[in-house]
């Protein structure tokens, strides 16, 4: 008797320390019962198969539209179909997805957006695929899309305990940015061997992988938290207005959000002018180039997030690095050479994976899960919706304003033209200067904001009641 209760203690010792070591599952009600990295690692996996999957559908119908119609408008409007629905559902896909149970809305997203592939790939083999089809398909998965990051995001609250929530955030900013770097080169590879329709075929091969990996796994189910109106019935309407009241109550979460909106709208207009600004002094050849620096940058920025989960201060982060993010579109600016630009490119992506993985896991331990969708589909909302006004604005303002200041002669060309240079894209890289200026300006104003400097002290981490 003795000789096993020596051994009973010894074994509780050992669980002990492995939990200190973060090996062994943690079962208090803080850390939330029974989590184990294996259900995250699949669910993990099978995203980051069918998000590969997808680039390949995106990247190869875009040529297809473009070859097919030499339109660069038609072109684009595969990309308004994309933005659009997501904008306009998420309010409403926020309530769903607290209502509904989060795997079964992975579960038929990824079907829905296999069965609208395989529509796509038997109209192509019939001969009858057109360009409006590809808007309707990019629509209907872009709705499909919305359900599924909002259900992925509030599931990995459930099924990761909150001191790695940053580093399952960094892997699955890891995982969307293998897709981006992976995506193209394959899909180029492809289409010279299996084609488009192939390629389609695959995507569908890949939406069923990811899945069988959520049929092998669990992930708990938890009541949503419902708001009632004044009869005492649940209220769908009243629900999508419940997003935005619960993040203006709390101060910090609000400030988070609106930081966010004012750098997003600032980084699209750098983002959308990238590729005219390069081309003004570079080669097609160094714009690929570059483009595949700034994918590196998205990985290897993830990898440190994966493995680092960010400091204990997380906003700290967030300010840091958005304000490092600034200063390195500044640098992108002022450079005349593809070297100094791929540095600041890299610079710039690597910051953005960082600042993005711990503002999701800020998120993800702050907000009860029971209400993620809503709140989260707030978010999605307003960081999607103010991108078209960056991208309608851009091209006038570098054209009508920034461009004729740094013509030769131009108002500033014996002024700031003695630093950035005068001529092609340098009224652009004016811009650039600025924008960055502004950023890394707002970032600094963040850190002097209490409510969203002390957003983590200030509001308390989330206990998940698993049922």
């Amino acid at each position: 008797m003795a000789f096993t209760q020596q051994l009973s203690a010894l074994i509780t010792s050992q669980k002990l320390r492995l939990k200190t070591r973060g090996l062994f599952p943690c079962r208090d009600a803080a850390q939330t019962v029974g989590r184990r990295p294996i259900v995250f690692i699949l669910i993990w996996v099978g995203q980051l198969v069918s998000i590969t999957g997808s680039g390949l559908t995106g990247f190869t119908l875009g040529i297809w539209t473009y070859q097919r119609t030499g339109s660069a408008t038609q072109y684009a409007l595969i990309f308004t179909f994309t933005i659009l629905p997501a904008v306009i559902i998420s309010p409403f896909a926020g309530s769903l997805v607290d209502r509904w149970d989060h795997r079964r809305v992975l579960i038929v997203s990824h079907l829905g957006i296999g069965a609208s592939t395989l529509l796509l790939a038997l109209l192509l083999l019939a001969g009858r695929l057109e360009v409006w089809h590809i808007y309707l398909a990019s629509a209907f998965q872009s709705a499909l899309n919305t359900f599924q990051w909002l259900a992925l995001s509030a599931a990995v609250t459930l099924v990761v305990p909150q001191r790695h929530l940053g580093r399952a955030s960094g892997m699955t900013q890891l995982g969307e940015s293998i897709a981006r770097v992976v995506s193209p080169a394959l899909a180029g590879v492809l289409l010279l061997s299996v084609r488009l329709w192939g390629v389609l075929l695959i995507n569908c091969l890949t939406s069923l992988i990811a899945v069988l990996t959520l049929l092998v796994t669990r992930i708990p189910k938890l009541a949503a938290v419902p708001t009632k109106s004044q009869d005492g019935r649940d209220s769908l309407l009243r629900d999508v207005g419940y997003g935005w009241s619960y993040v203006t109550e709390r101060r910090g979460l609000f400030g988070l959000l609106i930081f966010f909106a004012l750098t997003n709208f600032l980084s699209g207009m750098v983002v959308v002018l990238s590729t005219p600004f390069i081309l003004s002094f570079a080669s097609a050849a160094a714009l690929g180039m570059i483009l595949s620096i700034a994918g590196a940058g998205m990985v290897v920025g993830s990898l440190v997030m994966s493995g680092w989960g960010g400091p204990k201060r997380r906003v700290n982060a967030v300010l840091g690095f958005e304000m490092l993010a600034g200063a390195s579109i500044v640098l992108a600016g002022i450079g005349r050479s593809a070297a100094l630009v791929a540095v600041a490119t890299f610079v710039f992506s690597f910051s953005v994976a960082t600042t993005l993985a711990c503002s999701q896991a800020i998120w993800q331990s702050k907000i009860e899960p029971g209400v993620q969708g809503r709140v989260f589909a707030v978010r999605r909302m307003i960081a999607w919706s103010i991108l078209p006004f960056a991208y309608v604005i851009a091209g006038p303002l570098a054209d009508k304003v920034f461009t004729p200041l740094l013509v030769v002669g131009g108002p500033l060309a014996g002024t700031v033209g003695r630093v950035i240079g005068v001529g092609p894209g340098r009224g652009i890289g004016l811009l650039f200067v600025v924008m960055g200026t502004f950023v890394v300006l707002i970032s600094a104003v963040g850190f002097l904001f209490p409510r969203l400097r002390l957003v983590e002290q200030e509001l308390p981490d989330i206990v998940v009641p698993l049922r």
